[in-house]
């Protein structure tokens, strides 16, 4: 099973160089990877170029040009282009663990959406993972352990990994709130029967739930990662929301509807 990781960048080439780093570590190499770009400038564009270069797995370079906060879009654009069976969502501000395509594979099963979660960095410890180059992702639970009595991190817990039993992993097969898409898998027939992410939310916010609602009225159930396949999540400002109520609006619509497909998803780029 040939897996397509897309992650999404804005002008944050440190940030992403740091997650690169992370993929070039994974256990599993039986995967491509679609930088979705959101607008960057050049700088990004030579970065993923260095990487291409040193990667024994291939780096697609996916851009669209600034026109604001697209996620959607680019996110569209990505899933158009790969042939992979199966899609792995995240952020260029997220640094993947040595095992998290791995345990994604693991958890892959036809018929679910598997949502993992993140650990958070505080700024003051991102600021020194990317100015020093920190190898976080290669860390062992007891440094963990000393960056969250530091405060560097906001929770340990997940970073533990424990056994698969589904039947856990299935307890809340129809819940769609909390799941991101900063660590989200699906297989791409699912992604493709509901049309994709819905470009109509314009900004920052629930683009996200609106797709995962729209799978689970598909009939696609929510299987969850965590406690097996956890990112870092690099500090960042706050997005801007003015668009959020606006969003709330269009996922509240979508959440007293029968509708399963985008309005305007990624059947446009196929």
């Amino acid at each position: 099973m040939l897996i397509a990781v897309i992650a999404t960048t804005y002008n944050r080439a440190d940030a992403l160089a740091a997650v690169l780093e992370g993929y070039l570590a994974q256990n599993d190499r039986d995967f491509e990877l679609y930088v979705a770009d959101d607008g960057s400038t050049e700088e990004t564009a030579q970065m993923v170029r260095n990487y291409q270069a040193r990667a024994d797995f291939a780096i697609h370079h996916i851009w669209q040009e600034d026109k604001g906060f697209r996620a959607a879009a680019i996110r569209n654009r990505a899933l158009a282009s790969p042939e992979a069976e199966y899609i792995i969502f995240t952020d260029g501000d997220c640094i993947p663990m040595p095992y998290f395509v791995s345990r994604h594979r693991e958890l892959a099963e036809p018929g679910w959406f598997v949502a993992g979660n993140r650990v958070l960095l505080s700024e003051a410890f991102t600021r020194s993972v990317l100015e020093n180059k920190l190898p976080v992702h290669l860390w062992n639970h007891g440094k963990w352990f000393g960056a969250w009595t530091r405060g560097d991190i906001n929770r340990f817990l997940p970073l533990l990994s424990l056994p698969d039993f589904s039947a856990v992993r299935k307890f809340a097969m129809n819940r769609w709130q909390g799941v991101k898409t900063c660590n989200l898998a699906a297989w791409r027939k699912d992604l493709l029967m509901v049309n994709g992410l819905d470009e109509t939310y314009s900004g920052w916010g629930l683009e996200d739930s609106d797709l995962v609602v729209r799978l689970l009225r598909a009939g696609i159930k929510h299987k969850s990662a965590r406690f097996a396949a956890p990112v870092l999540h690099l500090w960042h400002g706050e997005n801007d929301r003015s668009r959020f109520a606006e969003n709330k609006r269009r996922l509240d619509e979508v959440l007293h509807s029968d509708r399963t497909r985008a309005v305007l998803g990624v059947e446009q780029y196929l």
